[in-house]
């Protein structure tokens, strides 16, 4: 878990670094004026304001870790019930020569993939209009 968490976590920074980027600094300004805290000012006005940016971060993050491969065997190793993620059973259906399972199990992830970046790209279209 801690693993696949540490492999995720460049899936994570780069949406909260853009979203943090984007925060006009007039904003964090106008809160200022206000007479708000630095951690004021970070809790009650950026942090909201990057909302889109974890959802992203945490919707690419988990489907990173869904499709990782290398981290949960190596780490994890294949204990049946307990480490078992898609990428390892389809591995586990080609070494037992299951090939039609391991499709079915390979084209769910290409579905869940384009839902991944479909969801981020709704994500982003609604960031944009919120914007203007």
């Amino acid at each position: 878990m801690i693993g696949g968490v540490i492999a995720s976590l460049p899936f994570m920074v780069q949406p909260l670094r853009n979203a943090f980027a984007t925060i006009e600094a007039e904003v964090l300004e106008s809160a200022d004026t206000l007479g708000a805290s630095r951690w004021q000012r970070f809790l009650r006005v950026a942090l909201p304001l990057a909302k889109p940016g974890y959802l992203v971060g945490a919707i690419m993050s988990f489907a990173h870790t869904m499709g990782e491969f290398g981290v949960v065997l190596m780490i994890g190793g294949n204990i049946p019930g307990q480490t078992k993620v898609l990428s390892i059973a389809i591995y586990d259906f080609v070494e037992r020569l299951e090939w039609e399972r391991a499709h079915v199990l390979a084209g769910g992830m290409v579905l869940f993939g384009f839902a991944v970046i479909w969801s981020s790209l709704l994500l982003g279209r609604d960031r944009e209009r919120s914007q203007n």
